[in-house]
C-alpha cells in the first residue's frame, strides 16, 4: 500500500511554482542558504509520497509502450518527410488528439491547477476566450495557407510572404524557444518529483530526456504524435478521478461553492471590480488575450502547427484544431474545479503555496495503484510537452536553417541523417537549459521573458499578411522587430515598478497588448511607405489571391460544420459560468 502525507506546515522556500500562481510564484529563497542552486529549490520538502510495487508497475508498464511505440516506427522513418513531417498521414481524430495533448505540457496541467486555486473560475478564460476563437480562426482560414502551398513548417510561411529576414528571425527565435520550453518542462519535472519521490535533480532531467530522446530519434514526429494521442487519455485517466472523489467529499457542486468566495465563482462576471482575484477589466482580457496572446500561440506556434500539417489532406488538416477545440472546452472541468477542489479542502496547504493543489489532491484521494496511475499522468504531461518542443526543434533547424541557409541540394537521406542530429543535439540543449532555470530568481520570469521575446508579437505580421495584400516584405519585418520591442518594453517597465497590476498574471495580458499595438502600428505605416508586393507573389499566400476549392464531403464532415458546433458550445459554456 501506499503511504502517503502530507505536512500542512510549509515553508517558505516551498514556492517550487510551475505556473503563474501569484506575486511570490517561482521565488528562490535568498538568504541563509548557500550549496548548489538546486538546493535552494528543495531544501525544506518533505518527501510526499511514497510508492507501492503496483504504483511501480504502472509507471514502468507506460514507459515500456512509449519506447516499444518508438521502436515499432524505427524502420518506417526512409526520408526526411517521414521523420520530420509524417509523410502526412493521420487522419484529423489522431493530429486533433495530438494537437490538443500537446499543448497539455506539465505547466498546463500543475500550473491551471494553481489557477483555479488562486484564481478560481476565472482560469476558464485561459480554455474559453484564450484558445476556442484562435483555433477555429486556425481551422477555417490560416492552416489553409500553411497546407495548400506544401509549407513545412509556419515560419516558411513568413520566408514566401515577406522575405528571408522575416523568416530567419521566426525560425532562429522559434528554435531558441522550443530548446528553452523544453528546458523548463524537464526542471519542472525534476522539481516535482524531488518534492514527491526525492529523485535527484541531474537523474529526473537525464531519465525525461532519455526516454524522450529515444522514442523520438526512433519514430520522429510519428512517434510523437501517436504517443501524444496515448498520452492524452492517460492524463485524462489519471487525473478526472480527483473531480469526482473532491465534489464527493464537499457534498457536490453546491457544496463546493458555498465553501468558495462570491468572486471564484465567476469566468466573466465582476472582472475588474475590487475584489476580482485576477483584477483585469474583462475589455483587456478579450482584446490581450482573445485577440493577441492567443491567436498569437494558437495560430503561429508551429509546436502546435505541426500537428495539423500531419493530417493526410487540407480538409483534415482544418478539422484538427477544431476536433482538439472539444477537449479543451471542456478541460476546466479538471484543472479549474480540481485548484478550487484544493482550495476548498486544503486551504491551509493551499493558500501557502498554490501549485501544491494538484499534489494536495493526488495525496489525499489517490492510494496504491491510483497514485501510480496520476503519477504517470504527470510524467506524461511532462513528456508530451517535452516531445512535442524537440520534434517542433529539430523540423525547424533541418528545413529552416540548415538546408535554406547552410546546405542545399543534398540526398534526402543527408536531411533524415540531420534532422535525427538535430534531435540529439536538441534534447542536449534542452537539458542544459533546464540548468538555466536554477539560476532565477522567480520561475515566471523566465518563462514570462520567452513568451514575450519569441512568441506573442508575431501573429499581427502573419494575420495582416494572409488578408492584406498591401504589407511589404521590408513592413512585415520591421513590424515584427517592433512587436518584439513593445512587449519587451512593457516587460521592462513592470519590472522597474513604472507599471503596476494586480498580478503578475495582469501584466502579461497587457505585455500582449503592448505587442500587438506595436507590431501593428509599424506594420500598417511602412506599408504604405513602401513599395507593395507584386500580385503574383501572393498568389496562394494571401486571402483574395488564395486557391478556392471545393469540398466533396458532405456538410456535416466539412470544416465549417465542426467550427459551428466548437462555437455554439463555447458561447452555451461562457453564458452557463459567466
Amino acid at each position: 500500500m501506499s503511504r502517503i502525507g502530507i505536512s500542512g506546515r510549509l515553508s517558505s522556500r516551498r514556492n517550487n511554482a510551475l505556473t503563474h500562481s501569484g506575486a511570490d510564484a517561482g521565488r528562490l529563497p535568498t538568504g541563509g542558504h548557500r550549496g548548489r542552486p538546486y538546493d535552494r529549490w528543495t531544501r525544506g520538502f518533505p518527501m510526499l509520497m511514497r510508492l507501492g510495487w503496483l504504483d511501480f508497475t504502472v509507471i514502468i508498464t507506460y514507459f515500456v509502450v512509449v519506447l516499444g511505440v518508438g521502436y515499432w516506427l524505427k524502420d518506417k522513418m526512409k526520408t526526411s518527410s517521414d521523420f520530420l513531417l509524417s509523410n502526412r498521414s493521420f487522419s484529423h481524430w489522431i493530429t486533433g488528439i495530438a494537437f490538443m495533448s500537446a499543448n497539455l505540457g506539465a505547466l498546463e496541467v500543475m500550473g491551471h491547477t494553481a489557477n483555479g486555486a488562486k484564481y478560481g473560475m476565472r482560469t476558464n478564460n485561459w480554455y474559453w476566450i484564450g484558445a476556442i476563437p484562435a483555433m477555429v480562426f486556425l481551422g477555417l482560414f490560416m492552416v489553409r495557407y500553411y497546407y495548400a502551398n506544401g509549407l513545412r513548417s509556419v515560419p516558411e510561411y513568413l520566408r514566401m510572404r515577406y522575405d528571408r529576414r522575416a523568416h530567419i528571425l521566426n525560425a532562429f527565435s522559434f528554435a531558441i524557444v522550443t530548446v528553452l520550453m523544453s528546458g523548463i518542462d524537464m526542471f519542472a519535472f525534476a522539481v516535482v518529483f524531488r518534492s514527491m519521490l526525492g529523485w535527484p535533480f541531474t537523474a529526473s532531467v537525464l531519465l525525461a530526456s532519455g526516454v524522450v530522446l529515444v522514442f523520438v530519434f526512433w519514430g520522429g514526429l510519428s512517434s510523437s504524435i501517436y504517443n501524444e494521442f496515448l498520452q492524452f487519455f492517460l492524463i485524462v485517466i489519471g487525473f478526472l478521478p480527483l473531480t469526482f472523489l473532491g465534489l464527493h467529499e464537499v457534498g457536490g457542486w453546491s457544496g463546493l461553492v458555498a465553501k468558495l468566495p462570491e468572486q471564484y465563482l465567476h469566468t466573466w462576471k465582476g472582472m475588474g471590480s475590487p475584489g476580482d482575484p485576477l483584477g483585469v477589466p474583462w475589455w483587456v482580457m478579450v482584446v490581450g488575450m482573445g485577440l493577441c496572446a492567443a491567436p498569437a500561440y494558437w495560430c503561429t506556434d508551429f509546436l502546435l502547427v505541426q500537428r495539423a500539417l500531419a493530417a493526410k489532406d487540407l480538409a483534415s488538416s482544418r478539422k484538427t484544431p477544431l476536433v482538439a477545440a472539444v477537449p479543451k472546452m471542456l478541460f476546466p472541468a479538471i484543472v479549474t474545479v480540481q485548484g478550487m477542489l484544493a482550495l476548498a479542502v486544503a486551504p491551509s496547504i493551499v493558500k501557502h503555496d498554490y501549485n501544491l493543489a494538484l499534489p494536495t489532491l493526488m495525496g489525499r484521494y489517490y492510494h496504491s495503484g491510483m497514485l501510480g496511475l496520476g503519477l504517470t499522468a504527470l510524467l506524461a504531461s511532462f513528456m508530451s510537452g517535452m516531445a512535442g518542443n524537440i520534434t517542433a526543434f529539430n523540423t525547424v533547424f533541418t528545413y529552416d536553417i540548415y538546408q535554406t541557409y547552410f546546405v542545399k541540394n543534398r540526398p534526402d537521406r543527408h536531411y533524415l541523417r540531420v534532422g535525427k542530429m538535430a534531435t540529439v543535439v536538441g534534447a542536449c540543449f534542452a537539458c542544459a537549459s533546464s540548468y538555466i532555470v536554477l539560476y532565477f530568481n522567480n520561475l515566471m520570469d523566465y518563462m514570462q521573458l520567452i513568451g514575450i521575446l519569441f512568441i506573442s508579437p508575431f501573429f499581427i505580421v502573419f494575420f495582416l499578411g494572409m488578408f492584406w495584400k498591401r504589407p511589404s516584405a521590408t513592413a512585415g519585418f520591421y513590424g515584427m522587430a517592433a512587436g518584439l520591442s513593445g512587449a519587451a518594453l512593457e516587460y521592462v517597465l513592470y519590472r522597474l515598478g513604472v507599471l503596476r497590476f494586480t498580478s503578475p498574471m495582469a501584466s502579461n495580458i497587457w505585455t500582449a497588448v503592448w505587442g500587438l499595438a506595436a507590431g501593428l502600428v509599424v506594420t500598417a505605416v511602412l506599408s504604405f511607405v513602401t513599395e507593395a508586393p507584386q500580385a503574383e507573389k501572393l498568389k496562394g499566400l494571401v486571402y483574395s489571391r488564395a486557391m478556392k476549392e471545393k469540398d466533396p464531403a458532405p456538410w456535416f464532415r466539412r470544416p465549417v460544420f465542426y467550427a459551428v458546433i466548437v462555437l455554439a458550445v463555447f458561447v452555451a459554456l461562457n453564458i452557463k459560468f459567466f
